[in-house]
Parts: structure tokens; C-alpha cells; sequence
């Protein structure tokens, strides 16, 4: 029998969600240029099929219970360990396990952040971040990227006129300064300064997403934001990009204080507690440093074939910054292009990228597109920007006719 159901009302806090890049493509033999996804051949099958073994073989009560066994606090101290690589020195009462970094950005901006108040980001940002500050009702002030990161003469000056014209100051500012997702741009060591002085001398927290630094492609090697202000800087990392994204695990750093106040909205107990089984008996004894070298060997490789094709498919109508590390080639086309206009067109010639204007708080950056080079096969990168380069050029010489 059928019944009519009223509509409901959600709560208005929950913005809408528009489709992110295009995910539609269904040709056979498609390219997602638009997933930002660690390699599956990457993956470390065989000893996580191990590791999963033992971990139900001699801690299967205990591991499955709601706090786990040994496996939680054995993650932690590698963690701690594996930080200082990094040169962040950490107590484990300032570690914080959590759903991958993103649930690290959601629970910051939720301590953090009433409805009003402001958070200050950069521009273009990772727009799952953009949602959360959404989501938390938050007023969002961004500020431009160059190729040495964030404008920080451009935030210097925001506050100071905040701070003289009695307007509200940031809650925090989001970044993410190493191999910056979508810009692939590295913030400078003369900025990561000057930002962490502006952030003691205005007292507004960092929120700092490091979720690509292990896949250094040059050997630079850049001062995490946390390693010069820990009081005034929460930290994020995920194993998503060096192990595999579906452990859907992360941690945060950050003061003890703050740890504690993001422990209470954690209603359900630990995270993931036999996911952290499993991964902490693949780390004891498994060749981390060996598996992060193949890791970027591999990254290399494809952001240089990446970087060649768009040179060869799109000659001087595009522009790029060639990225250090991480997953991301970001295109800058002529002002006048709009990218979300042959995001269709690319999809049914079997290509799909991020438009531009996905990363902004604004309506801006239309001219702009992100490439991930991590998650396809070098003839497909190749393949992919021949049939992205189509799309755009059947675009303009349809502009001018």
C-alpha cells in the first residue's frame, strides 16, 4: 500500500553538496584524471593479508573489542617515532588517531569554530575543507597562492586591519604548505615563519593538513608549521597516501589541552581500533622508509609524464607549477577560459579533471584545472591529456566561430 510522506526539514547548517570534478565517465577505457587516489598496485596486499591474520590469531578477543588491544597505543609510538623524521617532537597525550585527516579537519574546526565565526583559508583550498568551515556556519576570508605558497604579506595586512578597524579576527587559518593540494606549490621557509609569528602576535590557531609531505620528490626538506609554534598549531596527517585510503586512518597533533577538548566529541570510543591492529603489526618490522622510496620513485615518474604530455598536448595555452610532491598538476588556461564548460565534452571523449572553481570560496578560478597524476597508468596520463587538450581546443575554436 502506498502513502504519501511529508517533506522534512534538515537542518540548515548542512549546505548543498555539488558534485565534485566529473565522475561520470563511462567509456570503456575512461581516464579519471580527477581522483585523487594513491595507486592501488602500491598498496602493500600481501602483508596487510598477514597482518590481518595475526591480528585476529593473537589479539582477536581483545582486538575487537571497543578499545583494542595492543595495537592502538603501538600506533601511537610509531607515529611519535616516525614525526621526528619530520622534526616534530611529540608526547603521546598530544597524538590523536582519528577517520583520515579529513575527520581531523571537521573535529579542529568543531572546538574551534561557532557559527559567525571566521576562518581564514588560502585560495584555491581543498574543497572538502571548504565544506567542513561550511558546515560549521563559519565566515570564510581567502588568500591568493603564488608559487612560494600563500600570500603571507597579504594575511599580515588583513590583520592588521582587522585588528586596527575592531574587526574580527580568524579562529584559524587553514593551509596545507607542503605539495598543496590543488596548487602543488611549497610554502616558503621565510613565510612558514612570518605565519607562525602572526598567528603568536594575533593569537589565532593553525590548521595544518600535511597529508603529502612523505612523498618528497627532491630531497628539500621544509620545517613542519607545528615545529615552530606547537601552542598555536593542530596538525594533520593520514596514512591514506602512504599505506591505502580505505584504513580510513590519520592523526592529529596538537597541545594536550586541545587534545583533550577533540576527545570529547569522539562519543564512540577509539577510532578504528582493529584497523589499528592491523596496521600496527604490519609496521613492526615492515621496511616503511624502502616502501615511502618506491612510493616516490613511482609519483615521480608519473608527474613527469604528466608534465611532458601537457607540455606536448597543450603547448602555450596552459601554464603550471611543477609540483616537489604529492598527487596534483595545476593548469592555468587564459583568463577568459571557463574549465566547467567542456567538463562534459572531456567526459564523453573519456576524460575526467577537476574544474577549477571546486577549490574556491568565491566564484573564481574558473580558468584553472587540477590533474591527478597518481592513480592512473603513464599511457593512460598520456592518453587522458591528449583527450582533455581535445576537449578544451574544440571549446575555444567553438568560442571563435
Amino acid at each position: 500500500m502506498s502513502q504519501t510522506v511529508d517533506s522534512f526539514s534538515f537542518a540548515k547548517r548542512i549546505p548543498a553538496t555539488p558534485s565534485i570534478g566529473s565522475t561520470t565517465v563511462t567509456k570503456q577505457d575512461h581516464v579519471h584524471l580527477s581522483f585523487g587516489f594513491a595507486a592501488p598496485h602500491l598498496f602493500p596486499i600481501e602483508q596487510l593479508s598477514q597482518s590481518a591474520a595475526e591480528a585476529v590469531t593473537l589479539h582477536g578477543r581483545k582486538a575487537l573489542q571497543y578499545s583494542g588491544s595492543v595495537g592502538p597505543g603501538q600506533i601511537l609510538k610509531w607515529i611519535q617515532a616516525r614525526s621526528q623524521v619530520h622534526g616534530i617532537h611529540v608526547e603521546l597525550d598530544q597524538i590523536l588517531v582519528t577517520y583520515g585527516s579529513t575527520q581531523g579537519i571537521d573535529l579542529a574546526t568543531r572546538i574551534l569554530v561557532e557559527p559567525g565565526d571566521h576562518v581564514w583559508v588560502e585560495s584555491p583550498s581543498f574543497f572538502s575543507a571548504l565544506q567542513a568551515f561550511r558546515t560549521a556556519e563559519a565566515e570564510i576570508t581567502s588568500f591568493p597562492i603564488d608559487e612560494e605558497g600563500v600570500r603571507v604579506d597579504l594575511i599580515e595586512h588583513a590583520l592588521l586591519n582587522a585588528k586596527q578597524n575592531g574587526k574580527p579576527l580568524p579562529k584559524f587559518l587553514y593551509t596545507m604548505p607542503t605539495y598543496h593540494n590543488p596548487g602543488g606549490v611549497t610554502l616558503s621557509v621565510e613565510r612558514r615563519k612570518r605565519l607562525v609569528q602572526l598567528a603568536e602576535i594575533y593569537n589565532f590557531f593553525i590548521l595544518e593538513d600535511d597529508a603529502y609531505s612523505e612523498l618528497n620528490f627532491t630531497g628539500n626538506r621544509y620545517p613542519p608549521l607545528y615545529t615552530l609554534f606547537p601552542e598555536r598549531v593542530i596538525y594533520l596527517n593520514t596514512f591514506s597516501k602512504i599505506i591505502a585510503p580505505g584504513l580510513r586512518l590519520g592523526w592529529i597533533f596538537a597541545d594536550s589541552n586541545v587534545i583533550a577538548k577533540i576527545k570529547l566529541l569522539n562519543l564512540g570510543g577509539s577510532i578504528g581500533v582493529f584497523t589499528q591492529e592491523i596496521v600496527a603489526k604490519l609496521l613492526d618490522g615492515f621496511a616503511f622508509q624502502e616502501h615511502v622510496d618506491s612510493l616516490i620513485d613511482h609519483y615521480r615518474q608519473q608527474r613527469d609524464v604528466m608534465a611532458n604530455a601537457v607540455k606536448n598536448s597543450f603547448g602555450e595555452h596552459v601554464t603550471f607549477h611543477l609540483p616537489e610532491g604529492g598527487f596534483y598538476i595545476w593548469l592555468r588556461f587564459a583568463d577568459e577560459v571557463n574549465t566547467s564548460d567542456f567538463l562534459e565534452d572531456a567526459a564523453n571523449r573519456g576524460v575526467s579533471f577537476v574544474d577549477g572553481k571546486s577549490f574556491y570560496v568565491n566564484p573564481e578560478g574558473f580558468q584553472y584545472a587540477r590533474l591527478c597524476f597518481s592513480y592512473v597508468s603513464e599511457d593512460q596520463i598520456v592518453r587522458g591529456v591528449q583527450s582533455f587538450a581535445d576537449a578544451y581546443f574544440a571549446y575555444i575554436n567553438k568560442a571563435v566561430s
